[in-house]
């Protein structure tokens, strides 16, 4: 997926590293380890979803930029 430019981008940003795992484990679905790959990722569905809504297509993958402020706005709204 592009969590290889998007983790790198995270890790230079500390102060983020907590509002990133929050917001990782709020789009894992619940019993997860029920469902196959038996991981603790988000369903391709709802990532599709969010895509489509913030961008107007699925196919689009977000730049790293755009997920630093994703994170930066979900932690000050705390």
């Amino acid at each position: 997926m592009f969590a290889s430019s998007i983790l790198p981008a995270i890790i230079r940003r500390p102060t983020l590293w907590g509002e990133a795992i929050r917001a990782f484990f709020a789009m894992t679905p619940a019993k997860w380890w029920r469902m196959s790959p038996f991981l603790p990722v988000p369903r391709r569905s709802y990532l599709n979803w969010r895509l489509q809504t913030a961008y107007g297509s699925a196919e689009v993958r977000p730049q790293p930029v755009d997920i630093i402020r994703f994170l930066e706005w979900r932690k000050a709204q705390r």
